[in-house]
């Protein structure tokens, strides 16, 4: 990638925070929609993907299907709708190398802090560039960070962690070519991360165990969609994309709003599933695949192919349901006074929540605390003039709610350049009544932990958290922007 010749610019209409799946999907609709505009993606790493790139754990894949994860202007092309890690970061590479997004990034500029001048109507951003600080600005900041810390895991309470004389690993920095051929291993949590090690971990370990305080829901399905292949066969390949996407799109809509409206009748599916999956498994339905929650409180995990489950059949994998008493030296010693032997001790306990990459956030040099703040359509900060947030969903792919808040800043900004508007704040009317809520509907450990860090929603609009992408999409298209927004016009230059 050096020899790339890319822009240097530091006075740009738009700086993108972030070359993951979010900002790379930013970038396009930034060129494409508003091709007079300048703009640069700043990147604290040294290539494109985000956590498609940091993330490096055996057999690390997308827990959502890659019709809708896929960016919706580069289709998904392939069979398979669950995807593995380096073909996810091939994918995301490619798209942004086949529309010039790549000469857009730069890499090393990791953002320090980020200040709006109500007196320019600009934000000056400083920046680590490969290890020397230096300013740029911009009329508009998208933060395409994502949601968690990228150098800091989530801090799990395990007592007695200390003690333990094997290696212990955190899925998020798992060491690179590490040999555990032969290896008994214990798997801490029971999030997609566990369901997605166990499967590739058996292969090459002596033992490998789930140790879970609480179980999730899991389901099998297929790895390859058989629906789209023929879809594919049969019909034009635009057409096909279109109806293999919106079936991905409905489908699973379709049952999580089941799932929310018949609890009781969506646990006995799930479980029933499970079951069949288990067979004569010597891993006991009970209690290790009946969560205390209902079905979406939490994310529901999905193996393809039922690969989690295939494992569990090998006999050289189990699953401990308990909470843990002590670690010592030699492995883990349970509540219930059951002793698991490991060379190893992988901590799958969740992410560190954490939004703009850390990065202090200023408005005419006052500091912003965004736990205060709530979001405006689920895109901007209240307060916080002329930025945006890329949140996706907890219950579909990522990427569609990272496409809604682009195409939204997008018409937001068309708006503004053809009312003459330099300012745009989300900004709540004086005496609204509003009782706060989480951003994210979901009460999975590592959400709860990071409330206090983590901006909120309201219960009246535009500042109710999203629902779904099918009402954000028309949002994005076609809803209110002048509710809960404060404008002000653009600045007279002084000659």
């Amino acid at each position: 990638m050096g020899s790339i010749e890319r822009d240097t610019r530091v006075d740009l209409d738009v700086i993108i925070i972030g070359a993951g799946i979010s900002g790379i999907n930013a970038g396009y609709r930034i060129q494409n929609e508003l091709p007079g505009y300048q703009y640069t993606i700043l990147e604290a790493r040294d290539a494109i993907g985000g956590t498609w790139d940091l993330f490096r754990y055996p057999g690390i894949r997308s827990d959502s299907d890659l019709h809708t994860f896929g960016f919706p202007w580069r289709p998904w092309s392939k069979s398979n709708s669950i995807a593995d890690g380096p073909s996810i970061r091939k994918y995301i590479r490619e798209s942004a190398e086949i529309n010039g997004i790549d000469k857009k990034i730069r890499f090393h500029n990791k953002l320090l802090t980020a200040d709006w001048s109500s007196s320019t109507q600009r934000w000056t951003l400083s920046v680590d560039a490969d290890g020397e600080e230096t300013q740029m600005s911009s009329r508009f900041v998208i933060f395409s960070t994502g949601y968690y810390d990228y150098n800091t895991p989530l801090k799990a309470s395990i007592p007695g962690i200390e003690n333990f004389q094997g290696k212990t690993i955190h899925p998020q920095f798992w060491p690179e070519d590490y040999d555990y051929t032969g290896k008994k291993m214990i798997i801490i949590g029971s999030g997609a991360t566990a369901i997605t090690l166990l499967p590739n971990l058996v292969e090459k370990a002596a033992h490998v165990t789930i140790l879970q305080r609480s179980p999730s829901y899991i389901m099998a399905l297929p790895a390859v969609d058989p629906t789209g292949n023929f879809i594919r066969k049969w019909l034009p390949t635009w057409l096909a994309h279109t109806l293999v996407r919106w079936k991905f799109l409905i489908l699973p809509f379709i049952f999580f709003k089941f799932c929310r409206a018949f609890p009781n009748a969506a646990r006995k599916i799930i479980q029933g599933d499970a079951k069949k999956q288990l067979g004569n498994c010597n891993v006991p339905l009970d209690p290790n695949f009946k969560p205390s929650y209902n079905p979406w409180e939490q994310r529901l995990c999905v193996c393809p192919d039922g690969d989690f489950f295939k494992a569990l059949h090998r006999g050289n994998a189990d699953m401990v349901t308990d909470t843990i008493k002590t670690v010592t030296a030699k492995g883990i010693q349970t509540d219930s006074g059951k002793f698991i032997d490991a060379d190893v001790i992988i901590t799958a306990t969740g992410l560190k929540m954490q939004l703009a990459g850390g990065s202090k956030i200023t408005v005419d040099n006052k500091r912003i605390d965004v736990s205060t703040k709530y979001v405006w359509k689920g895109v901007m900060l209240q307060d916080v003039p002329n930025a945006a947030i890329v949140i996706g969903y907890t219950n579909a792919s990522w990427t569609l709610g990272a496409d809604a808040t682009a195409r939204l800043v997008c018409r937001l900004l068309k708006k503004m350049d053809q009312e003459k508007e330099g300012v745009a704040t989300a900004t709540i009317e004086p005496g609204l009544k509003m009782n706060p809520s989480p951003m994210l509907n979901l009460n999975s450990t590592y959400i709860e932990k990071a409330k206090g860090d983590l901006p909120k929603s309201g219960d009246v609009a535009p500042w109710k958290p999203r629902s779904n992408y099918l009402a954000d999409y028309w949002v994005a298209g076609y809803g209110n922007l002048n509710a809960g927004l404060k404008f002000s016009k653009i600045l007279k230059k002084v000659n």
